[in-house]
């Protein structure tokens, strides 16, 4: 229960200081000024007083209780700080300085030792290396952080691995005057996490949408677990950084290799229902919006504008997002001709003119409020000094204050000039920005997280016709003889006994043998080298297709004996399939979480075109489906121009068998199946790789 470190009623600073310019001066006068509503307690050996507020040589020397204490001292003398707080019953420190895990093997080994000492006493930790945390409530007031942003109280609360980022978010908020509930900044996290700073703030009354930002996930397991919680309660936003960055390692198959770094945090905030941005300008003002809006039902939009330009800009951006801007009622389009001004336009959007004041305003939004076929209201409201601008923006506020349908307003205007529209639109909790794109983009992800969280992903399907028991044998004699990738035979019995269809197939270790697989076979048939030490078979010319006689096939597998020379060289012999779509699917190992499975275009090219999709396991029938609905080339997959699409059902089978497979094995690290060559009837792997644990 983190209640203690975000409500304290006493805050003990030790290595508070005289000198303006240190961290041991600012905390203390954070929560002098910000008005901390429990004691204040400075500890110093150097001095008595601390900004007029009484100083003591130790901990031990306060003669109340202590509920958090803030440590600003050298790494080296933190254990021992720690044990004091122990003795004095202390329930929270916040460790603000560094010196710790961040720096090297001894900092880990002293944040290591305050971790043992602190769980002793039974003391739970903030940081090391961090900035601490703040609450507005006016009941509390705790400023426990060494930052400048003073915020007013609001209902936005804030949690971040990076404290930069978070005064960041934290300082735009301010510049907007949109007050905060609640903020956090946890550093090093040896201790409190941000799962359990995500469901103390789920529980919080006070707080209406979070807002994260990490850099990675260390436990994705209890992220997924806390997230899912929270999620249900109240919007998260999120924001995510490193991109971009390369992975450490080189991947060991297609899929691991189109696995971007850490995309398995994209796939929880997906599949937690978080709405995640790219931009931290973009989660700011969709914040402003979701503490104060309610979330609409659907994405159609109703737009009111007394100018042109602006409501162009905002159409574009409606529609590149999927948004609809349909058209009113007959009753609607009746009521607005009556008693708008004869020149305004009465389609959607509604053009009330420049001219147009309070009444004409509140016309319009009234009509697209009871107007069952829209779900929002956007405003282009620019301030011409012929209107009373005051009086429309009080006719926004009464009616936003109804909370029926969300309301976001682009107010173009000069704010000195026109403070007091301002000022009513913010105190009324109408949601106003500058650009029309900005407000836009601000109602599509009120929109978005609506879809998000009514969208129903289902159930996965198990399938009961698989050999589980085969498989983990198979993986285990291969730990067990040291091997990282599976021969060609073990990679097909696995398919088979896991219920995945492949091309008819046998391996063989010579040209006779493989003259007289083919015949069984019936040609045409492809032959491919199959060796533990060869990876990529195309690349070293391990792959010949479409043979059509037994000389065909003998020569073949011939000339690969000789030009190769590898010890252990194998020849699978399978079933040729010309024709069809050439299609992808994958896994992926992530610690912590199972796998992640990839659907794509496949074949020779997919690390050019990239054009895949993945998911968390288990896969659900929905997310199969989304899988392949969501590739730039589905429409080559239903069929264009009169030619077949593929049979997307047994595709959809067979991710979810993939996905059960894997989740099944956790052995199994990658897995690649490319080709799948798809057709109208059937759906059939021609090419597997499977890699495993290392077993060393």
């Amino acid at each position: 229960m983190l209640d203690v470190l975000f409500r304290p009623k006493s805050v003990a600073v030790i290595g508070a200081s005289t000198k303006e310019l240190s961290i041991g001066n600012r905390i203390v006068k954070n929560l002098i000024d910000f008005g901390f509503k429990g004691s204040i307690y400075p500890i110093s050996l150097k001095s008595d007083e601390i900004l007029g507020v009484k100083a003591y040589k130790s901990i031990l020397e306060v003669p109340g209780d202590i509920d958090v204490v803030h440590m600003v001292i050298p790494s080296k003398f933190v254990p021992q700080a720690i044990d004091d707080c122990g003795d004095k019953g202390v329930k929270f420190v916040i460790l603000n300085g560094g010196g710790f895990a961040e720096v090297g093997p001894e900092g880990a080994a002293i944040e290591e030792d305050c971790l043992v000492r602190a769980k002793a006493h039974g003391i739970r930790i903030l940081g090391p290396n961090c900035q601490g945390i703040i609450n507005t409530d006016p009941d509390v007031r705790a400023y426990c952080n060494f930052t400048f942003t003073k915020p007013d109280p609001g209902s936005i609360s804030i949690v971040a691995l990076s404290g930069g980022v978070a005064e960041t978010i934290h300082q735009a908020f301010s510049e907007m005057g949109i007050g905060t509930r609640m903020y956090a900044s946890n550093g090093n996290a040896c201790d409190i996490t941000i799962p359990e700073i995500l469901n103390y703030y789920g529980d919080d009354e006070g707080t209406r949408v979070i807002l994260l930002y990490v850099e990675g996930l260390r436990d994705p397991e209890a992220f997924l677990k806390a997230a899912s919680e929270v999620a249900a309660k109240k919007p998260i936003l999120a924001m995510k950084a490193g991109r971009t960055e390369e992975g450490a390692k080189a991947a060991a198959s297609h899929t691991g290799g189109l696995a971007k770094v850490d995309l398995a945090t994209d796939l929880i905030f997906e599949k937690t229902g978080i709405l995640s941005f790219t931009d931290e300008a973009e989660l700011c003002h969709a914040a402003v919006a979701f503490s104060s809006q309610p979330i609409p039902k659907g994405n159609r939009v109703g737009m009111i504008t007394n100018t042109g330009g602006p409501a162009v800009i905002a159409t574009d951006v409606f529609v590149n997002a999927g948004m609809e801007i349909p058209p009113l009622s007959k009753k609607a389009e009746a009521i607005l001709q009556e008693k708008l001004f004869p020149e305004a336009s009465v389609g959607n959007p509604i053009d009330v003119l420049a001219t147009a004041g309070a009444e004409q305003f509140r016309t319009a939004i009234d009509v697209i409020m009871d107007e069952d076929q829209l779900d929002s209201v956007y405003i282009n409201f620019v301030t011409p000094f012929f209107v009373d601008a005051e009086s429309i923006a009080r006719e926004i506020v009464e009616v936003n204050q109804e909370s029926k349908k969300p309301i976001i307003c682009n107010l173009m205007t000069d704010k000195r000039q026109w403070k007091g529209t301002v000022d009513i639109l913010k105190e009324g909790g109408v949601p106003y920005y500058s650009f029309p794109s900005t407000a836009a983009k601000v109602l599509t992800a009120l929109t978005k997280y609506h879809e998000i969280r009514t969208r129903e992903i289902g159930e996965a399907r198990r399938f009961e016709d698989v050999d589980r028991e085969n498989v983990a044998a198979i993986l285990q004699k291969a730990k067990g003889a040291g091997r990282e990738w599976l021969s060609a035979t073990e990679v097909y019995q696995i398919l088979g006994a896991y219920g995945i269809p492949t091309a008819d197939w046998q391996v063989t270790t010579n040209s006779e043998e493989a003259v007289k697989a083919a015949a069984e076979i019936d040609f045409p048939v492809v032959v491919k080298v199959d060796a533990d030490t060869i990876v990529h078979k195309s690349d070293v010319g391990g792959v010949v297709v479409d043979l059509w006689d037994n000389d065909a096939v003998r020569s073949t597998v011939e000339e690969m004996e000789e030009r190769l020379n590898t010890k252990d060289l194998r020849f699978l012999i399978q079933k040729y399939l010309p024709g069809g779509k050439e299609i992808i699917i994958g896994a992926k190992a992530e610690e912590g979480l199972g796998h992640l499975v990839m659907f794509g275009i496949g074949g020779i090219y997919v690390e050019i075109m990239k054009d895949v999709i993945f998911k968390l396991t288990p896969v659900t029938t929905v997310e199969a489906h989304e899988m392949i609905s969501s590739l730039q080339a589905a429409p080559l997959l239903r069929g264009i121009r009169g030619g077949k699409g593929v049979n997307q059902e047994r595709i959809v089978e067979i991710i979810q068998r993939v996905s059960q497979l894997v989740s099944d094995c956790p052995t199994i690290q990658e897995l690649d199946l490319n080709p799948i060559i798809a057709y109208e009837d059937q759906v059939l792997v021609v090419d597997a790789r499977i890699f495993i644990a290392n077993s060393h």
